[in-house]
């Protein structure tokens, strides 16, 4: 596929995600991307974001978000029919994503005007996407935005997320990586319950991208914890005992939950989640 300039384009809106975020995935590219490349983040606040990223405003959902349903809605607005700092092909990044290999692949493989986005594992069943990590042709597909602003509601209601939304209406339909190059963290890093009280995740070695989607953060990660809900890591025997104490000192209210919420600190994340 040629290409002059690789473009990558990642979103930060609210305040779960900081400015270290962006600055952390730009370095990350930078160090696992042939030049030249740009790096695009629409946001809400350009605030401690590093001079190297292209800051341009969020464009605006345009609708009522849906209530009652999972999905991330505001990246619908990457589909518009113009983007804001935007032409051509880019490759779309989560912030909660690490980079541990070269990522020029995902600018050459396929056509330019394939969607290829990382499989869902989570419903390997179906065949359904997984948004963390995917590439299109910029204002391609203008009706996955203007359908969903007509009726946000029903398509939220029928979806629940939004990447099963873009799975069902890219024109052509949707292709996939290459299963090595993205991983998704709890499902292919983190061991299964119980040897995950005893074993920390691992890092596949085919791995480019590892997401994070659903959680733990990678900062949660990276010091074994599951969720701000425990400030840090309890250790084994910590966490069992609190399966049995007040819902407060839970990592979840439901005690079953509670006990295959566990990591061990995953020190590899502090190798390549840095700027």
């Amino acid at each position: 596929m040629p290409t002059t300039v690789k473009q990558i384009v990642c979103v930060k809106w609210g305040t779960k995600y900081g400015p270290e975020y962006v600055n952390r995935l730009y370095a990350m590219v930078k160090g696992n991307i042939t030049p030249p490349f740009r790096f695009v983040c629409l946001t809400d606040s350009r605030a401690g974001i590093r001079a190297e990223v292209e800051c341009f405003d969020l464009p605006e959902l345009g609708c009522p978000h849906p209530v009652g349903t999972f999905g991330k809605w505001k990246k619908v607005v990457l589909w518009g029919k113009e983007v804001p700092g935007l032409t051509g092909v880019a490759l779309f990044v989560d912030l909660d994503s690490i980079i541990v290999g070269s990522i020029d692949d995902y600018f050459t493989y396929g056509d330019p005007n394939d969607v290829i986005l990382a499989r869902n594992w989570a419903v390997p069943l179906r065949k359904l996407g997984q948004t963390s990590v995917f590439r299109y042709p910029v204002g391609a597909n203008p009706h996955i935005l203007e359908d969903f602003r007509a009726d946000p509601q029903g398509i939220g209601d029928r979806f629940q997320y939004e990447q099963h939304y873009m799975t069902h209406a890219v024109k052509g339909g949707i292709k996939f990586w290459p299963e090595p190059w993205t991983k998704h963290f709890r499902l292919h890093c983190l061991p299964q319950f119980p040897i995950r009280l005893f074993v920390p995740a691992r890092l596949p070695k085919s791995a480019r991208i590892v997401t994070f989607p659903g959680g733990p953060t990678p900062d949660d990660a990276l010091h074994g914890r599951w969720n701000k809900r425990t400030p840090k890591s309890r250790g084994s025997l910590g966490h069992i005992l609190a399966t049995f104490r007040p819902v407060s000192e839970r990592v979840d209210n439901r005690r079953w939950r509670h006990l295959r919420a566990f990591l061990l600190p995953v020190p590899w994340i502090a190798k390549y989640w840095r700027e």
